[in-house]
């Protein structure tokens, strides 16, 4: 009885150390100093900008205009990233994006001009768009099928951590510091993925004769197409809530007179702290629940009742309002789980492909979505403007949740043709 109570056991060992390997240590790490840096220009954005000369409005004009520079990167990036990962490698695309960021990060905190931090803005953006979806890919590949979703759970909660650091690094550091840090930590990281290995289903697929990484294969089959779309429309409540709710939520709380206050980069640190907590509580229950639709389809429902409570607090503190945006950030945090199902509907020659460009086009969709909400906010005001745009964003995201399949457990040694 001992001896087959030690076999039962013993795949579990094997499932848990296989979890916590090196290649998902080394992509959550990745994903950490991704979200350091993505996050950290919209913290130091106002100090950089007037130490080189930039003051009263063009401090929100630039601003706005460095961060298209970085989301524009960011979707080619995508594109270029993804299709590289599914020609060359994942691991290739690992040490090439981190890099290319790493450098990037290091050179923002040498500007001293508009022009140069344009640039630098957008090389970063390209470099950026490159680790998630690498690294989902790479660690999906290489865990077993049964515990997989614990392996990307580990890189999303890790990953967005990195937000709330460099809220602190930031706070601490002058913004020139806090730029070579985080381009320091990456350049540390690299030294740490000497020791991964490639995707085994990538090697064994690299010298087949079939098409690889071909980004327009994705648009050339209507029911492939149709599978990409929904992919990407599923994730689109999550920057509804960061790009509208969290950004503007100065601007929010002051309409619906909160106490005191409301600080822009507080409610971001408050919201990607509930991310930590909402990744972990997601990818656990995907493998308790063995689905990742139902964990999807869960937290969408938490993040319409954090949307109902977010406009619900007029005259409440400060303190309660932050809370209610941690909680939101909690309800987005099926982050991992939609970029997982992502890399889970596609064969390994299109599959770092998709993992890569859903993410960032989904970071895209910040652009129609802010400017629907321009547009519904001159109609409506900016409070019924933000709840039509929020159940838009919501309806979209349920009907292709339900069109989707079902994806846990999913072989996926496999080519598409």
């Amino acid at each position: 009885m001992e001896d087959l109570a030690a076999q039962e056991a013993q795949p579990y060992a094997l499932s848990w150390r296989d979890i916590f390997s090196i290649p998902v240590i080394v992509a959550a790490l990745g994903y950490f100093v991704d979200i350091y840096d993505l996050v950290l220009f919209s913290i130091v954005r106002v100090p950089s900008l007037k130490s080189i000369g930039v003051q009263g409005q063009a401090l929100i004009n630039q601003g706005v205009f460095l961060l298209n520079m970085q989301m524009v990167g960011m979707l080619l990036g995508g594109i270029l990233w993804g299709v590289l990962g599914d020609k060359k490698g994942r691991l290739k695309i690992l040490f090439g994006s981190i890099f290319l960021y790493s450098l990037a990060n290091i050179a923002n905190g040498m500007v001293t001009s508009m022009g140069a931090y344009a640039v630098l803005r957008f090389v970063a953006g390209v470099g950026l768009a490159g680790e998630l979806g690498a690294g989902i890919t790479l660690v999906s590949e290489i865990l077993p099928r049964e515990v997989r979703g614990y392996g990307t759970m580990i890189v999303a909660a890790v990953g967005v951590s990195g937000a709330i650091v460099a809220n602190f690094i930031a706070g601490h550091f002058d913004w020139r510091s806090a730029y070579y840090i985080g381009g320091g930590l990456g350049l540390l990281l690299l030294i740490l993925r000497i020791s991964v290995s490639e995707s085994t289903m990538f090697r064994q697929m690299e010298n087949r004769q079939v098409s690889k990484g071909n980004f327009l294969a994705l648009f050339r089959r209507r029911a492939r197409f149709a599978k990409y779309l929904k992919s990407i429309l599923i994730g689109v409540p999550t920057w509804f809530v960061v790009g509208i709710l969290i950004t503007f939520s100065p601007e929010f709380a002051r309409i619906m007179k909160v106490s005191a206050p409301v600080s822009a980069g507080n409610a971001v640190m408050f919201c990607y702290l509930g991310l930590v907590f909402g990744d972990f509580a997601s990818g656990m229950l995907s493998q308790y629940l063995r689905s990742r639709k139902k964990v999807v389809l869960l937290f969408l429902c938490f993040t319409v009742l954090g949307i109902c409570a977010y406009f619900l607090q007029a005259g409440v503190s400060a303190t309660l309002f932050y809370t209610v945006c941690t909680l939101l950030g909690f309800a987005s945090g099926y982050w991992a789980i939609f970029v997982t199902i992502a890399a889970e509907q596609f064969g390994t020659n299109l599959r770092a492909t998709v993992a890569t460009t859903v993410p960032n086009f989904v970071r895209g969709m910040v652009v129609p979505i802010t400017l629907l909400f321009q547009y519904a906010r001159q109609q409506f005001g900016i409070l019924q403007g933000a709840v039509l745009v929020g159940v838009l964003c919501m309806g979209v995201a349920l009907y292709a949740l339900y069109l989707l399949e079902e994806t846990f457990g999913k072989d996926l040694d496999y080519v598409e043709e």
